[in-house]
């Protein structure tokens, strides 16, 4: 029993966090579209064209290349690296405790996320295979984690423990899967010798880790460093991100038993029993303080900085880049908006994430590789396949990547099929949870007996 406390830990508690961001990004995506396509939608456009400066004497650190970063440059570049830092950290928990921490737990979430990333990309070539249209190959890849999570919140305790576990687990790997992809085809006119300072950074940081020094200002200053670098190598900064993220420390500077016995010994310096005393001792407040930075001690640098950043990224840069980019421009009808990009993304997103991750799944478990979550059925493993085709955040983050001001018919086509896939398979994916789950009613029943 005591093996699965970091386990159910680590899921749900990125569970609770992501939840009602899903939900939030919905909302700003809806209302960036209403906007784009009112009297306000010249503003809109123009706005994130504004040039911003972080400068100290001749050295700005919001610039490429000597030129400003716009305002949606530095949203897509700057802000979606903390988001990918926030990834980062995401996979290295779970890689350490989580779903992904041994072969057996990570095997049908990577087989799963495997068939839930090839079928997408083989659908979407199949449409829209001819250059420049297979640029955005990869946009109908990912799995929006919080959007997902988001969906199956509105179940409640309906939805067994294995099946919240099972998304989250392929829903990671897929994210590795995206980081990859980022790196590799998304990465043009390398300069090698930004890169090499950046990679001796990072190599700077694993030693401070190796060495046991936790000081989160250190990683945090130099991953900076490391951010500008890789926006001025080549190489996505987002990698920046994931790459400082890994060099995290994950241990804490104080064992937890140390931590408890070192309480243990504080509190037998105040008096047992009810006390009328408010003033208290110089020695009482000296075991207070103790006992604060014991705390502080206990919790590792990964942990501390993830929790730190889950609000901020769930409720405020995730939201914010939904806001940047999700402003589809409709040119006269409907129709005319739609293109092979759009078809090729809606279909790779609804059809292909739901029959990649259902038949891999269904595939390794007769072939007796894995088993099936426990408590969980092939009705439940529908329902989250469908769910899997909720792409946004990082299909529209590719998007960007894949077609960018070059080709904003195609991005705009682009945004449409995320657009749709997303709602199409939380719709769908919910209305089959929702009929196939048992009922709260029956469940207190079974357990009353």
């Amino acid at each position: 029993m005591s093996g699965r406390k970091p386990f159910n830990y680590s899921f749900l508690s990125f569970f609770h966090h992501n939840v009602n961001g899903g939900m939030l990004l919905m909302i700003t995506a809806v209302l960036a579209m209403i906007i784009a396509n009112s009297a306000w939608g010249g503003i809109y456009s123009e706005i994130w064209n504004y040039p911003i400066s972080m400068q100290i004497g001749g050295f700005n650190l919001f610039s490429h290349h000597g030129h400003p970063l716009t305002l949606a440059n530095f949203i897509n570049d700057g802000l979606m690296a903390i988001f990918f830092f926030h990834v980062g950290l995401e996979v290295k928990r779970e890689i350490l405790v989580g779903e992904l921490s041994s072969f057996s737990k990570a095997s049908l979430p990577v087989i799963a996320a495997v068939g839930g990333m090839v079928l997408p990309v083989a659908i979407y070539l199949s449409i829209a295979g001819i250059a420049p249209e297979s640029r955005g190959a990869a946009i109908p890849m990912a799995t929006d984690i919080a959007f997902s999570l988001g969906v199956l919140s509105l179940l409640g305790k309906r939805v067994p423990l294995g099946l919240k576990i099972f998304l989250m687990a392929f829903a990671v790997v897929d994210d590795i899967g995206g980081i990859l992809v980022i790196a590799i085809f998304y990465s043009a006119n390398i300069q090698a010798g930004y890169l090499l300072i950046a990679l001796g950074l990072f190599l700077l940081l694993c030693l401070a880790n190796y060495k046991n020094i936790n000081t989160i200002p250190l990683y945090i200053l130099v991953g900076i460093a490391i951010w500008y670098l890789f926006l001025q190598s080549g190489v996505h900064s987002t990698i920046a991100g994931v790459l400082t993220a890994f060099a995290i420390p994950a241990s804490p500077r104080l064992d937890v038993r140390k931590y408890i016995e070192r309480i243990r010994t504080s509190i037998e310096t105040f008096p047992k029993g009810e006390s009328s005393e408010v003033i208290l001792s110089k020695d009482q407040i000296a075991e207070l303080k103790n006992i604060e930075g014991a705390s502080n001690k206990v919790i590792s640098p990964l942990q501390s900085i993830e929790d730190r950043l889950h609000g901020v990224v769930n409720y405020f840069i995730m939201p914010l880049f939904a806001f940047v980019n999700a402003g589809i421009v409709f040119e006269g009808s409907l129709s005319d908006s739609i293109g092979n990009v759009t078809l090729a993304v809606f279909l790779g997103l609804f059809v292909g994430k739901l029959a990649g991750i259902f038949s891999f799944t269904w595939i390794a478990v007769r072939l007796k590789l894995v088993s099936l979550p426990t408590g969980c059925n092939w009705k439940g493993i529908l329902g989250i396949s469908i769910l899997g085709g909720i792409g946004f955040t990082v299909s529209l983050f590719i998007a960007n990547l894949s077609f960018g001001l070059d080709h904003l018919e195609l991005l705009n086509q682009a945004k449409i099929g995320i657009v749709a896939g997303t709602l199409i398979s939380g719709l769908l994916g919910f209305f089959i949870l929702h009929k196939t789950l048992p009922k709260r009613e029956s469940k207190k029943r079974q357990n009353s007996l």
